[in-house]
């Protein structure tokens, strides 16, 4: 096949629909000769290798989007972007991953290469999102998977409470996700589902919850919404004993979306004390770096609640 045979028309139209990147095997077929690849990705050509067979028809460093469609295209038909790659791709996350990993069927043998990660199921994504060329695992699967890939029980918190908190997965849906057969690798995120479950919302909400549990003290409910004897909403604060009618907030701004939601916390604690409730307010670093002085004031002022009469308080678990 000559240059003469190129279709120039079917070249633009598939590097148009996928973000200026190409397989070998694209260009091939839209009439491209071996040597005429090779031209383009020579050292100082207009073209550039991403991976094994697939190229990026400009120079300069790629995009993400760029990124995930080269993975797909180096993972084969039916690839699925999932776990962080396919949370920045459907908008749900900002920062681009180091690897973009990819879901292909375990009898499908592509290799893991550069920023590619090949992940080999037998549970291939039923329903997916496509975008353009590219197709990713709902959020569920794609949260769980990212979850199922890292290593720090921290930040599966943070990935996971966050996007029940900002609506962006429904608890339910990750259970569902996770199933009761699907062990490997996801402890932790079984760890941090059990968490959210109770009402846990952020990193800091979980930390204290553990060193409630470690020390043993009476568990209580987190983020309830709190009502008055005559249905008024009153707050929803991070923790509530309702026996002893007390109440803790864990306050940072590190933890709030905004100097607005900062300001929110403050009127939640006037709201509390003018109902009788007892506040206490403890900052992430006294609950990391002073846990007897934290378990001692809630032991204390659990006492000092419980020796007076019960507030006309409703409480409602966190929805």
């Amino acid at each position: 096949m000559t240059e003469r045979s190129l279709d120039r028309a079917a070249l633009a139209s598939a590097l148009r629909a996928q973000d200026n990147v190409i397989s070998r095997r694209q260009a091939l077929a839209c009439g491209l000769t071996r040597d005429a690849v090779a031209h383009r990705i020579r050292p100082d050509g207009p073209w550039r290798r991403l991976l094994a067979g697939v190229y990026l028809a400009q120079t300069g460093a790629p995009t993400a989007p760029q990124k995930e469609m080269a993975a797909l295209l180096h993972a084969g038909p039916g690839s699925v972007l999932t776990g962080a790659a396919a949370l920045v791709g459907l908008g749900l996350a900002t920062s681009e991953p180091r690897r973009f990993d990819v879901l292909v069927p375990a009898a499908r043998r592509p290799g893991s290469a550069a920023f590619v990660r090949i992940r080999r199921t037998t549970r291939m994504p039923e329903r997916i999102i496509r975008e353009g060329g590219r197709s990713y695992a709902l959020p569920p699967r794609a949260l769980a998977d990212a979850a199922r890939f890292m290593t720090d029980l921290a930040e599966v918190r943070a990935l996971i409470a966050g996007a029940v908190q900002r609506g962006h997965c429904p608890l339910a849906a990750l259970v569902r996700e996770l199933g009761p057969g699907r062990t490997r690798n996801s402890a932790r995120l079984r760890q941090v589902l059990a968490e959210v479950a109770d009402g846990i919302r952020s990193v800091t909400e979980a930390e204290f919850r553990h060193l409630i549990k470690r020390a043993r003290l009476p568990a209580p409910m987190f983020n309830a919404r709190l009502f008055a004897a005559d249905g008024t909403f009153i707050a929803v604060p991070d923790a509530w004993w309702p026996e002893a009618g007390v109440a803790a907030e864990v306050d940072s701004r590190e933890w709030h979306l905004s100097p607005a939601d900062w300001e929110r916390t403050l009127r939640r604690h006037a709201a509390m004390s003018g109902h009788g409730i007892l506040v206490l307010h403890f900052t992430p670093g006294r609950i990391r770096s002073d846990p007897a002085a934290v378990v001692a004031a809630i032991t204390d002022t659990l006492r000092a609640g419980r020796a007076r009469p019960a507030l006309p308080i409703a409480a409602r678990p966190a929805a």
